[in-house]
């Protein structure tokens, strides 16, 4: 009764969320039907419901296909190592503007590293593919100045990882920094000069004061992160992608929208991507439960 109550009593406010809901039901949870099309041969003049059942023959298809162990390796490689790099970057980045004591420095600081975040994922392969074009390349240059010998970094198998990598560090640390410079200004005042009348050098501030402030956002995001480990953006991928470096560059985001789409085996494509989103949904369970078990902050 007396949630009732409350309901009538916050009417306007539930009115003002039920857009959003409507958007999660339409957008996030009504697709959810299709799913079962994993677990059928689709034929689209039958629909979904008239196509013949065929349990986990897809799932077997792909755990039995010579693909897998490359597929998930490389996927698994380069998204961790997206992970470890790019995480920590930011904070570093945030610690910095904090104690920048310019203001004019930190604002142009942080343009110049917000800028790059709104440079759509084409232009930023584009800019790749012209800064390392192996024969007129401002890249390349450099690098036969630095000793290399016909560097062709965009056909590297080797050179691939890294550079998808370090790019999206250039394209999204200035971005993903905002919020941990939103926690810094958070962190009162008194503290710190609480620290600097104890004797505490800028250090020993960041380490004492600064980092106990961060480390429950920052395990937030972490977790939120490994929720998507194996949920590589296909685009950047697919058009980074050579004959050459595909060996290492073909990931399940990428198989999957050859043999979905081009290849139309819809059936097929939809297993690998509920077998892709089933390691994430495993991956956060697991990230969340280790964070309570060892601290105080998780997402549930």
């Amino acid at each position: 009764m007396k949630r009732v109550l409350s309901i009538r009593r916050n009417f306007v406010l539930y009115l003002f969320l039920l857009p959003m809901l409507l958007y999660v039901a339409v957008f996030n949870y009504a697709p959810l039907y299709g799913l079962q099309i994993a677990f059928k041969n689709f034929i689209a003049s039958e629909g979904i419901l008239g196509s013949p059942w065929v349990g986990f023959a897809h799932f077997e298809k792909f755990f039995s296909s010579p693909l897998f162990g490359s597929l998930l390796a490389n996927t698994l490689i380069l998204s961790l190592y997206q992970l470890v790099v790019s995480f920590p970057i930011p904070i570093l980045l945030a610690l910095v503007l904090h104690y920048t004591p310019g203001r004019k420095l930190k604002r142009i600081t942080q343009t110049a590293t917000y800028a790059p975040y709104f440079i759509s994922t084409v232009v930023l392969v584009g800019m790749l593919l012209v800064f390392f074009d192996p024969t007129s390349g401002v890249g390349t240059q450099l690098l036969r100045k630095l000793g290399m010998t016909n560097p062709q970094l965009t056909m590297d198998p080797e050179a691939f990882r890294h550079l998808y990598v370090w790019s999206g560090v250039w394209q999204s640390t200035g971005w993903a920094s905002v919020i941990y410079i939103a926690t810094l200004a958070g962190v009162s005042p008194e503290l710190h000069e609480a620290a600097i009348v104890d004797g505490a050098t800028k250090m020993q501030r960041i380490l004492h004061v600064d980092f106990p402030v961060i480390i429950p956002t920052a395990i937030i995001l972490l977790i939120l992160n490994c929720g998507n480990v194996m949920n590589l953006g296909f685009e950047k991928v697919y058009l980074m992608q050579t004959s050459p470096n595909l060996a290492v560059s073909e990931i399940i985001s990428t198989y999957v929208y050859k043999i979905g789409l081009q290849g139309q085996q819809y059936s097929y494509a939809s297993a690998i991507g509920l077998f892709n989103n089933a390691i994430n949904f495993v991956i956060l369970i697991a990230v969340n439960q280790a964070a309570r078990r060892l601290g105080e902050t998780s997402l549930w």
